[in-house]
């Protein structure tokens, strides 16, 4: 009895440390967070590929009115803080904003190549997002192994943006969700709109987009 329920609760640590997940800002559900009573503890896993938990897990219809985790200021340098040790290879990730709960997603960094080989990256919130409450959203695309797509969002705050030409930022790039988008196995995805904000790394100098 003891040895089995030993062995389950290793299997339960190395679950929650397997793959990627975002520590900061504390994703919706996660165990980085305030509120422990609903906590996902296979926050690391990918979206389902029939896509019937894009976006966000389904996690921003919980609460979709709740309080913000982070308030970020436009202009001013922020970090994301990602946590795990399985970063199959590295890959591309993106961080994207929503001002509709998650029915569209504006991109305001793209990482090509390398990502989440770095556990913390810096980002800025651009003058043209709107202030107010805003779902803050990362995705990821790993290089090596099943074709996946990784997403954490978390609840926040905007200050001091005007508004003006969020729209016209590229939306944040979405594929092995069902969608008819495919990465395609072994390469860092060049995404096709990244934005103007873009971090290198890895092999992304060679690295072809591929739809």
């Amino acid at each position: 009895m003891y040895t089995s329920t030993l062995l389950a609760l290793v299997a339960a640590a190395g679950t929650a440390l397997g793959h990627i997940e975002m520590s900061q800002p504390p994703a919706l559900r996660s165990r980085f967070g305030a509120d422990k009573s609903n906590v996902d503890y296979s926050m690391t896993s990918p979206l389902l590929d029939d896509g019937s938990n894009f976006p966000c897990k389904g996690y921003h219809n919980d609460d979709p009115d709740g309080a913000p985790v982070a308030t970020y200021r436009v202009g001013e340098t922020n970090q994301v803080k990602l946590e795990g040790t399985a970063t199959h290879g590295g890959g591309s990730c993106q961080l994207s904003l929503s001002y509709d709960n998650g029915k569209t997603f504006k991109v305001i960094e793209s990482i090509i190549g390398g990502c989440p080989i770095d556990k913390v990256y810096d980002f800025k919130i651009p003058e043209s997002a709107p202030e107010g409450k805003a779902l803050f959203a990362w995705s990821w695309f790993n290089k090596v192994g099943n074709r996946e797509m990784y997403m954490n969002c978390a609840r926040v705050k905007i200050e001091g943006g005007t508004g003006q030409g969020f729209d016209k930022l590229p939306d944040m790039y979405v594929a092995n969700v069902g969608n008819g988008k495919t990465t395609q196995e072994g390469d860092e995805v060049a995404f096709p709109n990244p934005g103007d904000n873009v971090i290198y790394g890895g092999g992304a100098k060679s690295a072809k987009f591929r739809s």
